[in-house]
């Protein structure tokens, strides 16, 4: 890694960094989501055994080649081979990982500045400027605009600062802050009369559902979106960890930590969902289907904040500042490996880059924006559902079939000096080279 590359100052810093680019939007809005859409425990049982078997050992792949060459994932996925076939194979891969990373955060923004709307129309009705609140709650092209691009100048500014004081900084504040206000609010909406049919149907599976093909490859598609895994930002963080660091261990602990927000959002929304229906507000539609699938937490939880009165503005600022940290800890990441990838390849200083790529995302943004019903579902479903599952395999493929095995072994030897008479190191390897690609495919091909 050249000199002048960024570094985490410590273990903590990177796995809470590392697990704020995985705790983000997709655990707090997209998980429940698809849990109230696919048999709720349904769901949630085949997202964690997606997480164990393929999320997690795709994730210590990633951050293996991240950690092994230090660079840019263009130059990282270059490096793995000296034959000239593979190394144009791995930077073409490098470069589509980023489009898809870039693709992933324009939509992101767009969410993400619905998110900052909703946390200051509360703020707006409090200091006694309805109209205000009226306008950020409404769905426009003009408010999307202008909460998008407020978001991304947030993102863009941490980015500048670097990664440890801007990254690890806000990473180390951001993180403990949000699981004080999730589990406040977890705790006072298991509260409200009706939470517990929601609590019932999201820790109970229904297990005709489990093996439904469609409920399978969104459980999928949601493990690798909500551990950013196959869009390079885990690659990216990996070239800035210690090589002192265990990877195995260190993964699981980003692992462990994004799956437990992934399941107190669970315990959050699915329970709020029933109570507002206890409320009066509309949630399934006579067929079963859930109304508003996609913007559920802009229409079933705000109408159950207005029927608490007063009280209910202060629990709409605490449920979407919540949100609007998950999604900050997760745009940073997201932005930062197409900056540092420019910044490393062109020798441009970080704050220029910054603003051209941040710039350039916006401007995708707003493309979608003003073309919301053809492209915004497009791109989600193109980008999380299926690209990231099959880069995923991708990097797997090329660290444990392009690589050269003692290459790979002494990488995790760095910070694991008796990795290669473990259990791990018997079983991973081929796990990621044969059983995780055959497993991807065939739930793609069956969804």
């Amino acid at each position: 890694m050249a000199a002048s590359s960024p570094a985490f100052s410590s273990r903590i810093g990177f796995i809470l960094a590392a697990a704020g680019s995985a705790v983000g939007v997709g655990n707090i809005w997209g998980f429940p989501t698809q849990a109230a859409s696919n048999g709720g425990g349904a769901f949630l049982l085949v997202y964690l055994v997606m997480i164990l078997a393929l999320a997690y050992p795709m994730l210590v792949a990633e951050l293996t080649i991240g950690r092994m060459r230090q660079q840019n994932p263009i130059e990282a996925l270059r490096a793995l081979s000296d034959k000239p076939f593979w190394r144009l194979f791995g930077a073409t891969t490098g470069i589509i990982a980023l489009i898809v990373l870039s693709l992933i955060l324009s939509f992101y923004a767009i969410v993400s500045g619905w998110l900052l709307a909703y946390m200051l129309a509360p703020l707006a009705e409090l200091f006694g400027f309805p109209e205000a609140a009226t306008w950020l709650t409404g769905f426009s092209v003009e408010r999307n605009l202008v909460m998008m691009v407020l978001f991304m100048l947030l993102t863009i500014h941490v980015i500048r600062s670097g990664v440890t004081k801007g990254i690890e900084r806000w990473s180390t504040r951001l993180m403990p802050l949000l699981f004080v206000l999730l589990i406040g609010m977890v705790i006072y909406i298991l509260t409200l009369p009706g939470a517990s049919d929601g609590l019932r149907m999201y820790l109970t599976p229904d297990f005709d559902r489990v093996l439904d093909p469609n409920l399978i490859v969104r459980a999928m598609g949601q493990a690798f979106f909500s551990l950013s895994i196959g869009a390079a930002c885990m690659m990216t963080y990996g070239a800035y960890l210690s090589k002192q660091e265990n990877l195995p261990r260190t993964a699981g602990w980003v692992a462990g930590l994004d799956t437990t927000v992934a399941f107190l959002a669970g315990l959050l929304i699915l329970p709020a969902m029933f109570a507002a229906q206890q409320l009066g507000v509309e949630i399934y539609a006579a067929d079963g289907s859930l109304l508003s699938a996609d913007t559920l937490v802009f229409n079933v939880l705000p109408a159950m904040f207005d029927s608490m009165g007063a009280a209910g503005l202060w629990v709409a600022l605490a449920f979407f500042a919540l949100m609007v940290i998950a999604a900050i800890t997760s745009s940073i990441s997201m932005l930062e490996a197409p900056v540092n990838a420019l910044r490393e390849e062109s020798g441009q200083p970080r704050s220029r880059t910054a603003w051209i790529v941040g710039g350039c995302i916006a401007l995708v943004s707003a493309v979608i924006i003003y073309n919301f019903d053809a492209l915004f579902g497009l791109v989600i479903t193109v980008t999380t559902v299926y690209m990231q599952p099959l880069m995923g395999l991708t990097f797997g493929f090329m660290l444990t079939w392009i690589l050269r095995q003692n290459y790979l072994l002494k990488a995790l030897q760095d910070g694991a000096p008796d990795i290669e008479s473990s259990l791990f190191w018997k079983i991973w390897p081929w796990y990621v080279k044969f059983i995780c690609p055959v497993l991807i495919l065939l739930v793609i091909w069956r969804g």
